[in-house]
């Protein structure tokens, strides 16, 4: 692991492996709770420096990283690939994503602006934008490289240090970027690797009171815990939690533009992100044929090893993530569903040492059907039917979870509607891939609060000091 600017050996060691094939691709250290402890002491220290140099210079820093990040952009998308599955060509994209992040708030550090508030003549009041101090950051597997630098790189940028845990299942991407950090000669403590058992490092980034704030990315269930350890230090929290995107086309939507967009969102990394659509409303008057072309396009799809420049669909990141959604399927052909594409582990002898399961397609769902209100995490996608719109939206906001929804139509007054009455934090409007570094991604509900991204994510990172000063006369 990477710590105060050294990399250093664990107490044992962690074997990562393909879910494509099941072979290790790599190996790298465990850490305990001395060393989260020393790369926190690390942390601290290096932010006293850190925070006072000009965001001019922390900028250039940070331009240099995305410079390297560019120049090893095909090495990332490949150990990426191989530790966690999802297709080369998605990995390249999401690569690409966390450069953009990297160059947005290095442009960003130079805009922390503060104010300055109308006062009494003998008062001058100003508002100042300081860096809250060390961070800790948890960031899941299904984006290993650009969740990394979506919640570095403001952190860095306002003058904060960092301490970072990857997922135990995609590690090694994440060291590859704390090589580039090493490379470009950031100093020592400001950015800090640590990778051990989960439980042992978050109860140290939470109970410590030398880290002033946490950011995570993963499920719903972990991300109440959080919230629980952090009112110890009452420690500031942004946390990206679990989703369960509805999907909703209206009669009046372009069926083909639909279904395109449904395909390249819902089956992209196997199904397996928070914003994936698991839920997918068509009005009953274009239901048919809405499922008649997004049949074709699924069998379109190609399953195998994301490394193959052909494959669509990568595997799940491990065998547990395919069991559930086999459970969910049974479930729902249970209690009455169709399986009109996939619905099971694919027929090839090269992908049976792999975690994979075929893109699959179930119409006459009900909400009786676990996959109706449980976060599938997979390439499934159930096809409802309503009637009206205010039938669907009721149905689309029936979930605790309000991260991210998606609706097709072309009628204006009825996207300003929908968008206003669907409870989540992140709406598409004939859009599924609505995020890039320049806007806020956030959910409401239990997906959680805080934003990443944008200039909104820059706020996670400050404190806002009030400072009046007396004239005296």
């Amino acid at each position: 692991m990477y710590i105060n600017g050294k990399w250093v050996d664990g107490k044992d060691s962690l074997e990562v492996r393909n879910p494509s094939n099941g072979e290790i691709v790599g190996t790298v250290p465990r850490v305990g709770k001395e060393e989260v402890d020393q790369a926190i002491d690390a942390a601290e220290n290096a932010f006293q420096s850190w925070s006072r140099l000009a965001a001019s210079e922390r900028a250039s820093y940070m331009y240099k990283v995305a410079e390297r990040m560019r120049e090893k952009k095909d090495d990332l998308a490949r150990i990426a690939t191989l530790e966690m599955g999802k297709s080369y060509q998605d990995m390249v994209g999401e690569v690409q994503a966390a450069i953009d992040y990297v160059q947005w708030y290095a442009e960003e550090a130079h805009r922390v602006y503060g104010e300055v508030i109308p006062s009494k003549a003998d008062k001058v009041v100003n508002i100042l934008k300081q860096p809250i101090g060390v961070v800790g950051a948890i960031t899941p597997w299904n984006f290993p490289v650009s969740m990394i630098t979506r919640k570095i790189a403001p952190a860095i940028a306002v003058g904060c240090t960092v301490v970072l845990k990857p997922s135990s299942s995609s590690p090694l991407s994440a060291k590859m970027i704390f090589e580039i950090f090493d490379e470009v000669e950031l100093p020592a403590g400001v950015v800090n690797l640590v990778l051990g058992n989960s439980q042992e490092v978050s109860d140290v980034l939470l109970n410590s009171p030398k880290v002033k704030k946490l950011g995570f990315t993963g499920s719903t269930e972990v991300g109440k815990q959080l919230i629980e350890g952090s009112a110890k230090t009452v420690k500031k929290l942004s946390l990206e939690l679990g989703g369960h995107a509805p999907f909703i086309v209206f009669e009046d939507a372009d069926i083909e533009l639909a279904v395109e967009q449904l395909v390249t969102g819902k089956f992209r990394c196997a199904g397996q992100t928070c914003v994936s659509m698991n839920r997918v409303y068509v009005h009953e008057t274009i239901y048919q044929a809405f499922v008649e072309e997004l049949k074709q396009k699924v069998a379109e799809l190609k399953v195998g090893d994301g490394l193959d420049p052909e494959v669509n669909v990568g595997p799940l990141v491990n065998e547990g993530g395919v069991k559930k959604v086999e459970e969910q399927v049974e479930d729902a052909v249970r209690k009455g569903a169709e399986v009109v594409a996939g619905g099971k582990r694919p027929d090839n002898e090269a992908l049976k040492n792999g975690s994979f399961y075929e893109p699959t397609v179930l119409t006459k769902v009900n909400e009786s059907m676990i996959i109706s209100y449980e976060e599938t995490f997979g390439p499934v996608a159930p096809v409802f039917t309503f009637k009206t719109e205010e039938e669907v939206v009721e149905k689309a906001n029936n979930t605790p979870f309000g991260l991210a929804a998606y609706f097709y139509t072309n009628d204006l007054s009825r996207g300003q509607r929908v968008a206003r009455d669907l409870e989540y934090g992140i709406v598409g409007l004939n859009d599924s891939l609505p995020i890039t570094a320049g806007v806020p991604f956030g959910g409401i509900k239990e997906s959680g609060f805080g934003k990443e991204g944008g200039h909104h994510g820059i706020d996670e990172y400050v404190i806002e000091k009030l400072f009046s000063t007396k004239i005296q006369s």
